[in-house]
């Protein structure tokens, strides 16, 4: 039969089901009565389609020590699940933008609560409604106005070219068939950091003689991170646009400095017709390192960051790994999170524009955090091979005191360093 909490509290002695419950027993027992609860909150995310599995946890908790922001903060998919239990409007709460989309709870949830479908379903509904930080609707807006978040002019995408030192064909400027087709994207076309990168891998591709060229002023923003980060509209604005570009021009593979970039080329853009053969550079550089002679030792230890997406997301570990153990007069030294259980730069899913809004609810930063530990192994190289880690781990080694200790190169830097130009 159903208990009355104020039966129990009040009467010295309740018979329930046949058992004499006694006032003693009934104090402890207050605590204990399991009673209905309000799943209003809950059934109004399960309701959204792609946001189902956030009712199949069962709080068995396995993904809070491998949560980045728990490392930091207060959060994972367990914790917002009875928050949800509780009350709590996932659609206007803090708690929807500080998931990063890393994966690492999915890698190890026996439900198989999807927080990479969750997370992109519910800040969709809530970019319509209008609720998104500001910082967050700043990119959107950037990448609205100029093709990329960062603000930039669509005109100078291919800028970087001119101080690349090497020939960078542009496909428009050619007008014939390409071997490989290097889809830059716009940290690599736009920030400092990332041109130095793009330079470094235009150098390569020289030395290398492989038959590539770039899109230039033509290309815009794959969108993958701002789709994450609930901007469904823009995202299909522009893979309709990436892939009616693509198809204009004739070529054997698609290659990504980028690991979002592979992301949507992989997973995303086929769905909308855009199939292409598309591989991130360190898979391509890989088995060709022996034909770059490359003579200058480097003399450095380094340690290697594992991109969210390059690694758990589309499953490349190796390749970045051989290139460094091929690069003489180098030592590498792996970090305790690395491979399949590696941190997160806190960059993916929207992250990267998000780091004042995460200043509220973290005690530091997941870049610092990772510099950090980098910084324990000996190392005195972090090696990258994503465009958002360049920029957001040299200001992590900055702001933690580790300036002189740690230097932060993209692998195709370290690459042209060993070619001792």
């Amino acid at each position: 039969m159903p208990v009355d909490k104020k039966q129990i509290i009040e009467k010295e002695k309740v018979v329930v089901d046949g058992i004499e419950l006694t006032a003693e027993w009934n104090r402890m027992f207050e605590q204990r009565v399991v009673f209905d609860y309000d799943t209003t909150t809950l059934d109004k995310v399960t309701n959204v389609a792609e946001a189902e599995s956030m009712g199949w946890c069962y709080q068995c908790g396995q993904c809070i020590p491998v949560c980045p922001v728990d490392n930091v903060g207060e959060y994972g998919p367990r914790k917002i699940f009875r928050n949800l239990q509780l009350g709590m409007d996932l659609f206007a709460s803090d708690d929807l933008w500080q998931c990063t989309t890393c994966m690492n709870c999915l890698r190890v949830c026996p439900k198989e609560v999807n927080m990479i479908k969750i997370m992109p379903a519910i800040r969709e509904q809530a970019v319509l409604e209008g609720n998104v930080p500001e910082e967050l609707q700043k990119a959107f807006t950037n990448t609205f106005e100029y093709g990329n978040p960062l603000g930039e002019s669509q005109k100078k995408r291919a800028d970087w070219v001119q101080g690349a030192g090497v020939p960078v064909p542009i496909m428009k400027d050619i007008k014939r068939p390409v071997d490989v087709l290097w889809f830059v994207e716009s940290y690599p076309a736009y920030h400092i950091r990332g041109k130095q990168a793009s330079a470094a891998l235009a150098k390569i591709f020289n030395k290398l003689g492989v038959d590539f060229g770039i899109l230039g002023v033509e290309e815009k923003d794959t969108c993958d991170s701002q789709r994450l980060a609930g901007e469904m509209g823009l995202f299909e604005e522009f893979a309709e646009y990436n892939i009616k570009t693509l198809k204009k021009y004739k070529f054997r593979q698609l290659l990504v400095t980028d690991p979002h970039a592979l992301n949507a080329f992989k997973k995303e853009y086929p769905k909308r017709g855009g199939e292409f053969d598309v591989i991130h550079y360190t898979t391509f550089l890989a088995p060709l390192l022996e034909k770059l002679n490359l003579t200058n030792s480097l003399n450095y230890k380094i340690t290697f960051h594992d991109p969210c997406y390059l690694g758990r997301h589309n499953g490349e570990y190796e390749a970045p790994r051989k290139i460094i153990n091929s690069l003489p007069g180098v030592e590498l030294i792996e970090m305790g999170r690395c491979r399949e259980q590696s941190y997160c730069c806190g960059g993916g899913g929207g992250g990267m524009w998000l780091d004042g809004f995460m200043s509220d609810h973290v005690s530091e930063r997941l870049s610092e955090n990772r510099v950090r530990e980098a910084v324990k192994t000996g190392a005195n190289v972090l090696a990258v091979c994503c465009p958002y880690e360049v920029s957001r781990f040299e200001d992590a080694v900055k702001s933690t005191g580790n300036e002189g200790k740690l230097m932060v190169k993209d692998i195709a830097e370290l690459i042209v360093e060993a070619m001792g130009n």
